[in-house]
């Protein structure tokens, strides 16, 4: 079927069926309809960079084909000053596509460390609170395949584990909802070539090139790898390889808290046998993280330190009680119970 067929089918507006039928931009769209693959309802980020530019426009190609409500939110951290008239001119310059965003604004104090990471953390907060608002379960990022580079060698030099080490792919469980990041094979390139062609317009934001931030120190590290024989098949064996062991692991995970766990619905919590701690210290730790998170009903794991601290007091039969990630944990005979924080 032709895509002026496909457009009348579908009734996607003239406007965005032109801007579709361009060869580089039909081609880049494909592979993000392949990757993203869902059929429910999904919020989309976007901040006005070339990545969520592209991601917007592709996102509302998507959901009309699908015949989707696709909600769209400009996330305006307001670090800069001059970061709210952008993030006006952006709602502006995507209506003219017919894609109707808000404007989400963190208010507040602003931190003087760990900015960009607080910032990102927060900027999840607010896509979630809409997701509960909503019954939307999906969120759409436009992370790309130098931001999977960048995010692996961040989390070395941070010190994370195989699980941390893996997490930032193509999807991202948070509870119930589902951070999906269908541009996590394109290059940064091929999307900066998207936003000038569809829209003729993308925000640079100067922070991408103050190197007082890790990302930024990363990035250029990055480029020199890339000179030495760092390549994207390189590093894709490498993280697939990662990730069979991570499936290894998560395979005992599962059969650890299937077997040495039991949930009381009628008393709402969770109560784990002495099984549950005689494991590989690995299958413990995640095991016992899983158990926070589904009785605290936690987007986020609790700190590694402080889970870590716990079972080590277990093991040690010196532990009685704490509270962590919203819920209360203490020991009673040979078990250990965990429950909702009132």
């Amino acid at each position: 079927m032709s895509l002026k067929n496909l457009s009348v089918k579908t009734k996607i507006p003239k406007v965005l069926a032109n801007k579709l039928n361009i060869s580089r931009v039909n081609l880049i769209y494909k592979k993000f309809e392949k990757l993203l693959d869902v059929n429910e309802n999904f919020i989309v980020a976007v901040s006005g960079g070339p990545d969520s530019l592209a991601l917007a426009f592709f996102s509302k190609i998507y959901s009309i084909k699908k015949k989707l409500n696709a909600k769209y939110y400009i996330i305006n951290h307001q670090l800069r000053s001059e970061s709210s008239s952008e993030a006006k001119y952006v709602k502006k310059i995507l209506r003219k596509l017919y894609i109707n965003a808000e404007i989400l604004n963190w208010r507040g104090t602003k931190p003087k460390n760990n900015i960009q990471s607080l910032a990102r953390t927060k900027r999840l907060e607010l896509l979630f609170s809409k997701c509960r608002r909503s019954g939307i379960n999906n969120i759409l990022l436009g992370h790309h395949q130098e931001d999977l580079f960048e995010n692996f060698f961040i989390r070395i030099l941070r010190g994370s584990g195989l699980k941390g080490l893996i997490s930032f792919g193509k999807k991202t469980k948070f509870g119930n909802i589902n951070v999906l990041r269908p541009l996590i094979n394109e290059k940064k390139q091929d999307l900066i070539l998207v936003s000038k062609k569809v829209f003729g317009f993308y925000v640079k934001d100067p922070t991408n090139d103050e190197e007082k931030f890790l990302r930024v120190r990363v990035r250029k590290l990055l480029k020199g790898l890339k000179i030495n024989g760092l390549s994207q098949k390189k590093f894709n064996d490498t993280i697939i390889n990662l990730k069979k062991s991570n499936d290894v692991i998560n395979h005992f995970v599962n059969k650890n808290l299937e077997s040495n766990s039991f949930f009381s619905y009628e008393e709402n919590r969770l109560i784990l046998n002495n099984k549950f701690f005689n494991q590989p210290y690995e299958i413990v730790f995640r095991s016992l993280s899983d158990s926070i998170n589904l009785v605290g009903k936690n987007y986020y794991a609790s700190r590694g330190r402080k889970i870590d601290r716990i079972i080590k007091d277990i093991q040690k039969n010196t532990f009685l009680k704490c509270t962590l990630g919203n819920c209360v944990i203490e020991k009673v005979n040979q078990t250990v119970i965990i429950s909702k924080e009132s």
